[in-house]
């Protein structure tokens, strides 16, 4: 390898689409979220850099770890959920903005990293030796169980409306990026529901039901504090950009070549992002059994009949299915 590409690869790393970029889009996304909320509560909102002002506030702090704990991994968990946050969004971005260079199967590799930070919430949640952090731990496997079938039940029915669309590399994200199966019917019932996991995987309400700060205080996130509270805080952040990306990527054909193209994929993610915030206002949390019963026995029987319109509408030609 030479000097050259070991920069560029440092680079793609450390600045753009890595870790500079990936980080700003997030905190972006953060006062985005917290904007919109609070003009529909009739409130000013913070100001643009407030939530990197709360990052460095953290960073300042001390950091505390529960003497009952088990202190190696309490500290390495949000770091891995962090790292694997960051990954995950410089795929994407990568498998948007440079469809020309993709690796088979790197869908995959989103699906995979995108559990990542759900694990590492369980292993943080589950070494603080918290009892409310116990409790949020339970929820947060029972959800993460609940909402990871039927995404990858919404993936599969992208994935057969690429390969009817005669994609040749059907799991690569830049070909799913050229395909909009949303403007159909099974594509648009996938869509909404893939929404509805990412508000889930978020923990946004409704289903911030780990944390839930009125119960349990926190949960997962009771013990947390200075800079690992803010990797914690980081991690979300990052999330709220990449996970909305995937569903932008895999659903509403991402982003294009030119600077119209651009302009309406970020158009895309603004609109999805928009749909979390509203799902985020307008719903009550919910309780576990319910968040478990909603996804599978509702969200799963409908993105079966997905799977097999799709499957339809591929033998006999129809688009629109």
């Amino acid at each position: 390898m030479t000097m050259n590409e070991i920069l560029h690869n440092l680079f793609v790393m450390l600045v753009f689409p890595g870790l500079l970029f990936s980080v700003a889009c997030g905190l972006l996304a953060v006062w985005i979220v917290r904007k919109v909320t609070a003009l529909i509560h009739h409130r000013i909102g913070p100001p643009p850099a407030q939530p990197l002002y709360d990052v460095l506030k953290l960073l300042g702090k001390e950091t505390l770890i529960p003497e009952a704990g088990q202190k190696v991994v309490f500290v390495l968990a949000p770091m891995l959920g962090f790292a694997g946050s960051l990954v995950l969004a410089t795929l994407l971005w990568r498998g948007n903005l440079r469809p020309g260079q993709p690796f088979l199967g790197d869908v995959i590799g989103a699906v995979y990293l995108m559990a990542i930070p759900s694990l590492a919430l369980i292993l943080g949640g589950s070494a603080s030796a918290s009892p409310h952090a116990a409790i949020g731990t339970s929820r947060e496997i029972k959800l993460v169980i609940s909402y990871e079938l039927a995404l990858v039940l919404a993936l599969i029915v992208a994935l057969i409306k690429g390969v009817g669309a005669g994609a040749t590399l059907p799991l690569s994200l830049g070909a799913m990026a050229a395909q909009t199966p949303v403007w159909s019917v099974s594509g648009m019932l996938a869509f909404l529901i893939s929404v509805l996991c990412v508000q889930a995987k978020l923990g946004l309400v409704p289903f911030d039901i780990a944390e839930a700060e009125t119960e349990i205080a926190g949960g997962v996130l009771i013990e947390y504090s200075g800079p690992l509270l803010a990797l914690w805080q980081l991690m979300q952040a990052v999330c709220l950009v990449a996970l909305p990306l995937f569903v932008v990527t895999v659903f509403l054909g991402g982003f294009g070549h030119t600077a119209a193209g651009m302009a309406g994929g970020v158009g895309k993610l603004v609109l999805v992002l928009v749909l979390l915030i509203l799902i985020k206002n307008t719903n009550p949390r919910v309780r576990i059994d319910q968040a478990m019963k909603f996804f599978w026995f509702l969200c799963g029987p409908v993105l079966l009949a997905a799977i097999a319109l799709a499957m339809i509408g591929r033998a006999r030609g129809i688009g629109w299915l």
